[in-house]
């Protein structure tokens, strides 16, 4: 089966994104064979949520709005009594902000399905689902907070999973091995990533009864090496970020592929990553972390990456419509996106995972 390849041109363009950007505003435009790629104008809101000094971020790691605007964060402390392994104590918080970035409440305290969470996301109901890769769990809560589903199932004592290699894999109907994030169709079937050990996308229905599962270990169409993030449009076509593939692919809701999109935009390979060493032999396609599907009209799906730690907005088809953002400790900069909200127009909400901290960028001041 011929899949078509969403890609811009891989001639090397200048590396004009990583010299617009300073401190949280770029604007520029880079040159392509085929066709333009904007660079977005954006600014990062300093120091946007406000809580107390006592409790500081650790990793953060996933971001939520509903439609009230409230603000979820996905918070991996670094507390003596909250950090460390997960066979030492659960490594996850999840916090809650005003659409002004005000502290309210903590949700999920002393929940069993807490162990190291990956993502969380609002469904259309207002309903947060937390996806937790260490206990391999899916947890819906309600929007009072109170957890009201359960899907997969937290090991008890020495994980076995720890010693499997993603190749060596059996997955098993209805247990996860390290999911990694969750989203659903118009009918409210659920579809999950379970991609860190497993390499599949798994299906249930709307009350949590097992539909199917598509996907194996490998890097041909239909395979995955880390799914790592997932979404969907409102046609029910379900995007997945394979990650260590570097590609999204996309399917339809019987998991038929339907084509793969890149972020390939050509960047400066002589660049310093913020972790790790240079390598002047890099691919221009990069690695999708995080994908958010807008819900105007037409949607827009954006994409980030780890390097060169950009952002990309994309109609679904695959065409890059524009870019933002280089890698960096600044405000503006990124270090390891791992997680988006685009739920409200010219605005992202960025889980900055190694930055320690969320930011909130607007988007063409």
């Amino acid at each position: 089966m011929s899949i078509p390849f969403a890609r811009p041109s891989a001639r090397r363009a200048s590396a004009a994104l990583a010299a617009a950007t300073l401190l949280g505003t770029a604007t520029a435009t880079a040159q392509f064979a085929d066709y333009e790629i904007p660079l977005i104008a954006y600014e990062s809101v300093p120091n946007f949520l406000k809580y107390s000094p006592e409790m500081n971020l650790g990793e953060v790691l996933g971001v939520a709005v509903n439609s009230h605007g409230r603000i979820m964060v996905l918070n991996h402390p670094g507390s003596a009594s909250n950090g460390g392994p997960l066979y030492g104590n659960a490594t996850s918080q999840l916090l809650e902000f005003d659409e002004n970035g005000y502290f309210l409440r903590e949700i999920g305290q002393n929940v069993y399905g807490l162990g190291y969470s990956h993502s969380i996301r609002y469904d259309r109901y207002d309903n947060l689902w937390l996806v937790d890769k260490g206990a391999h769990t899916v947890i819906k809560f309600d929007p009072a907070g109170y957890t009201v589903m359960n899907l997969g199932r937290r090991p008890e004592g020495f994980d076995e999973f720890e010693h499997v290699e993603q190749a060596d894999a059996v997955a098993v109907d209805s247990f996860f091995g390290g999911p990694s994030d969750v989203t659903w169709d118009q009918d409210d079937n659920i579809y999950v990533s379970d991609g860190y050990i497993n390499s599949r996308v798994a299906k249930y229905d709307k009350h949590g009864n097992w539909i199917t599962s598509w996907g194996s270990f490998g890097d041909g169409p239909g395979e995955f090496d880390l799914l790592h993030s997932i979404d969907s449009d409102r046609d029910g076509n379900v995007y997945v970020a394979d990650r260590t593939n570097r590609r999204i692919q996309v399917f339809d809701t019987e998991g038929n592929l339907l084509r793969i999109i890149v972020t390939n935009a050509p960047f400066d390979k002589s660049m310093q990553p913020v972790l790790g060493n240079v390598n002047p032999n890099l691919p221009d396609d990069t690695r999708p972390w995080a994908l958010c599907i807008t819900d105007t009209n037409p949607q827009y799906l954006w994409v980030a990456d780890d390097h060169p730690g950009r952002i990309y907005k994309l109609s679904l088809d695959g065409r890059i419509l524009g870019m933002l953002g280089t890698s960096g400790k600044q405000l503006g900069q990124f270090n390891w996106i791992h997680g988006l909200d685009c739920s409200q127009e010219n605005v992202l909400y960025v889980a900055d995972l190694n930055n320690w901290r969320l930011q909130k960028l607007i988007l063409n001041p």
